[in-house]
């Protein structure tokens, strides 16, 4: 006679993400794994302490794994001066001034969020913050943090003025005559950025399990953390981690990746080398090495093949900015490698993604196949010799698939600079999924919504959630299935975090890393897909979030 289960879960459809086994109805759970997938013969494994869960007809899944995500950050912004979910200025000025008027005490007003398509050319002015923060430095980095928002008072802070240069791997945005109007492009955002003064690592910790929980709330049971390591105005969310762990509070499991600095070479490798075994803990690994190619496409700083049109749609002499040498990153990827580093590269740019692979493919011909799994992410743009590189590689592609969509950020600050060619290129999803690339799968929150169901309606309709009637499908010749997106974002973000042999589907032996839904997405129309919700969500069979009505 089989031991009787600790958890039962029954009564309804069982996605396993499992090709053997791709449907059930039924799981048991013992001591947090998997001990049992099938159906009524599952019940015969409860006995009288074994918790029942009937799902009701709802749709069990594994949980969801985020492939490129910042957490802390995140949960920062959510506790400073918030300004995601609107694209209106005005009422980004009315909360800007409310944080600043309830929180007088404050040296800087820092938060973020605010989007490129609320401003002309994606580019707000310091003048409307001076008027309603006069007093004190604003920074106020933009939604993807490629980007910042500064009043007068930071810009003096920081001596910038109209004979400051710009970096070489940023652009200070200036008026005719060069003086700098408030708004900062990638690399000069740390000349601010600096200066704002670290979250107490109290605050830090309380950001960090303040967005666990949001993730939870989305089904999310493990991640990789995109940036490990102090980058421009973001606090190196490592110390938050272990002190998670000491206090038994970090309940999602973990993968860090490491930050290269792109101000340094290869002699920082024994450094991250050393850190990746000062933090290898528990539930927390630190294998992997962020390497930042390129920029984004709506400033210009994505590294494109071919240079970018100007609004009057001729060529211009910017192609954006690849900010490691292509030759030095074949190098230190091929370092990295040989150490046993994954590397996770943004590469959103046709440039950066070919600059990115043709690094691996240095990698493995000098150091043989290794199971390292690098990965490319964004991947807004891909030139078509290069899709299939991904598979003969073995690279996988990190897929931010909300972002495969008309909206005004696209239509007005990215396809009339892309052209209709390249255009046409865009998060070439479906060619990827052809060519047999591994697919994985990520929100970058806070860049965009941390819910996995948002991102799949997108992949799965080429259509943003609640887009108006009549919005254009986006290249829907790339779209994916619900099975396939459910996948990347379950088996295939398993596979890039070395987790695939005891996450990433509902199989025996497995973790009980579970997510109970609202309804079976399979079951409805497409178009309600973003409409799904999670009712519960387990790690290692134990609940770590439970929905108000659940």
């Amino acid at each position: 006679m089989s031991p009787t289960a600790d958890l039962v879960l029954t009564g309804g459809p069982v996605h396993t993400v499992d090709p053997a086994r791709s449907r059930a109805t039924s799981v048991a759970v013992r001591d947090g794994r998997i001990a049992a997938v099938g159906h009524d013969e599952v019940r015969e494994l409860i006995g009288p302490r074994t918790e029942v869960v009937d799902l009701k007809g709802k749709l069990l899944l594994p949980g969801f794994q985020d492939a490129h995500v910042h957490p802390q950050g995140a949960g920062l912004e959510l506790g400073l001066c918030h300004l995601a979910d609107t694209v209106d200025p005005a009422e980004y000025l009315r909360r800007i001034k409310e944080y600043a008027d309830r929180n007088p005490d404050a040296e800087w007003i820092t938060g973020g969020g605010w989007s490129l398509e609320a401003f002309p050319g994606g580019a707000p002015t310091a003048e409307a913050l001076d008027a309603i923060v006069p007093d004190r430095p604003v920074f106020l980095p933009n939604r993807d943090h490629h980007g910042a928002w500064v009043n007068s008072r930071a810009l003096e802070r920081a001596g910038i003025d109209a004979r400051t240069p710009d970096p070489a791997d940023g652009r200070i945005e200036r008026d005719a005559d060069g003086n700098p109007t408030g708004m900062l492009q990638e690399g000069a955002v740390h000349l601010v950025g600096k200066l704002v003064p670290d979250p107490s690592p109290e605050d830090q910790l309380a950001a960090l399990l303040r967005a666990q929980a949001v993730l939870h709330s989305y089904g999310v049971t493990a991640w990789q953390d995109a940036i490990v390591g102090a980058y421009a105005n973001m606090a190196d969310p490592a110390p938050s981690y272990l002190a998670a762990l000491d206090q038994g509070l970090l309940t999602a499991r973990v993968v860090g990746a490491l930050w290269w600095d792109r101000e340094r070479g290869a002699e920082q490798i024994p450094e991250l080398v050393a850190r990746r075994e000062e933090l290898h803990r528990d539930r927390f690994r630190a294998g992997t090495v962020k390497v930042m190619q390129d920029g984004i496409a709506e400033n210009h700083t994505a590294a494109m093949l071919t240079p970018y049109l100007t609004g009057c749609g001729c060529a211009s002499d910017n192609s954006g900015i690849s900010f490691v040498e292509p030759g030095e990153l074949k190098k230190y990827v091929t370092e990295l490698d040989a150490s046993g580093f994954q590397v996770h590269f943004h590469a959103l740019g046709d440039r950066a993604v070919r600059e990115a692979l043709d690094a691996v493919e240095s990698a493995r011909t000098a150091n043989g196949w290794r199971d390292t799994r690098h990965h490319l992410a964004h991947l807004q743009v891909v030139h078509p010799h290069d899709v299939p590189r991904f598979r003969a590689l073995g690279a996988s592609a990190n897929l931010q698939m909300l972002w495969a969509a008309h909206e005004p950020q696209m239509d007005e600050l990215t396809l009339p600079f892309l052209g209709a060619e390249r255009g046409a290129r865009q998060y070439p999803f479906g060619d990827l999924l052809r060519s047999g690339a591994t697919l994985a799968a990520g929100s970058d929150w806070p860049v965009s919504s941390p819910d996995p169901f948002q991102a799949i309606h997108v992949a799965v309709n080429r259509v943003s959630p609640g887009a108006p009637e009549g919005t254009p499908e986006f290249l829907p010749g790339q779209r994916l299935d619900l099975g396939t997106a459910l996948a990347a974002y379950t088996a295939g973000s398993a596979h890039v975090n070395h987790l695939d042999d005891i996450t990433g589907s509902i199989t025996v032996g497995k973790s009980a890393d579970l997510v109970v839904l609202d309804r079976d997405p399979f079951a409805a129309p497409s178009e309600e897909i973003a409409a799904t919700g999670v009712l519960e969500t387990f790690v290692e069979g134990r609940r770590v979030h439970t929905a108000d009505d659940a």
